[in-house]
């Protein structure tokens, strides 16, 4: 059986001290290493595939190496996964593991999750939630690092850092997109009122057709709702019975489902996507915009850097010894992103 590396090996190999290995390895090469160094040490570590034993650390530095992440609906959501991904890919390439509970949209769960987390003596803690949402962050939250990842504190006074999506740039950069196209009459399916993340994407449509000089109409700005029967019933009102001069040349959707019910919608009647009518998504959500025919452009939201980013500011003040409650709340927006797939087109002439 080949022998495990240690440092000492690892030191031999890149040609410096044990203790420079330490420091690097420990996250603490900065100041006290030179950058050459630090890389020979990487790589030789690499090479051996050499990690540091996470018991002794954690009894030299009085860490677990362990972040807690609690989340709302991890099991059936592909969002959180994503997210939770993200945060982890971070976290193992620093030396750290996650321990994720789910509580299954059960508010009354989240301290009991926190508190049995903290038990587990973990270095910080992240709140992930399905979607972008307002938080009644749990107290033990404040007793340890910890960060909001797709939610945000709803205390009066935010207390904690939180990383969410762009959705106002998301809202504008989906409709230049379709300006760009040469579309002026664009309608747009904006999702339910008492979600955070609508009215956010609505206002990133008005900027840009403000931008652009475009009339806004508010009859083509409707609440319809976030399934697919609820985008194919918004789009009929918007198309069936209305003569091509009338009827809107593309429809903006708040999410990926609402536009699949906006192409059966198109389908039942006869009207051919994206020749008579564009249709744009938002989510790029797994198994749907991209096997919808034809396939669906949309806003991809930035999951996985959503969960990256958070992890390494959580990270961060966990090894910089600094509280993520001393300061005033910071607010992270990750941007969204443009696929561009086979649903929209140029406007019809």
């Amino acid at each position: 059986m080949n022998r495990k590396a240690t440092a000492l090996d690892v030191a031999k190999r890149a040609g410096v001290s044990r203790s420079a290995v330490s420091l690097v390895l420990n996250g603490r090469g900065d100041g006290n290493v030179a950058k050459d160094s630090q890389e020979r040490i990487r790589q030789a570590a690499q090479e051996l595939n050499y990690t540091p034993n996470a018991i002794a650390l954690s009894l030299r530095n009085q860490r677990s190496r362990v972040i807690g992440i609690v989340s709302d609906e991890v099991v059936v959501s592909p969002f959180d996964g994503n997210i939770i991904g993200g945060a982890d890919d971070i976290a193992r390439s620093r030396g750290f593991v996650t321990v994720v509970m789910d509580t299954e949209l059960d508010a009354a769960r989240d301290a009991s999750a926190i508190e049995t987390l903290l038990d587990r003596q973990v270095d910080g803690l992240m709140y992930v939630t399905v979607g972008l949402k307002p938080l009644d962050v749990p107290q033990g939250m404040l007793r340890v690092p910890s960060v909001l990842a797709n939610c945000y504190d709803s205390h009066i006074q935010p207390r904690l850092h939180h990383v969410i999506p762009d959705e106002v740039g998301g809202g504008r950069e989906a409709t230049r997109h379709l300006l760009q196209l040469g579309h002026r009459d664009i309608a747009l399916l904006a999702g339910s009122a008492d979600s955070p993340a609508a009215p956010l994407r609505v206002q990133g449509y008005r900027e840009a057709l403000t931008a652009a000089s475009v009339l806004i109409r508010e009859d083509r700005i409707t609440n319809a709702g976030w399934d697919i029967d609820a985008g194919f019933h918004g789009a009929m009102k918007l198309l069936d019975g209305v003569s091509p001069a009338e009827r809107p040349t593309a429809i903006m959707c708040a999410n990926d489902r609402l536009a699949v019910g906006v192409a059966l919608a198109a389908a039942r009647l006869g009207l051919s996507i994206p020749a008579d009518l564009s249709v744009m998504g938002y989510d790029d959500e797994a198994r749907i915009a991209d096997t919808m025919v034809p396939a669906l452009t949309t806003m991809a939201l930035p999951l996985r850097d959503i969960g990256r980013a958070a992890m390494t500011s959580l990270l961060d003040s966990i090894e910089d010894g600094t509280s993520t409650t001393a300061a005033p709340a910071a607010e992270t927006m990750v941007p969204c992103r443009l696929v561009l797939r086979e649903s929209t087109g140029p406007a019809p002439r």
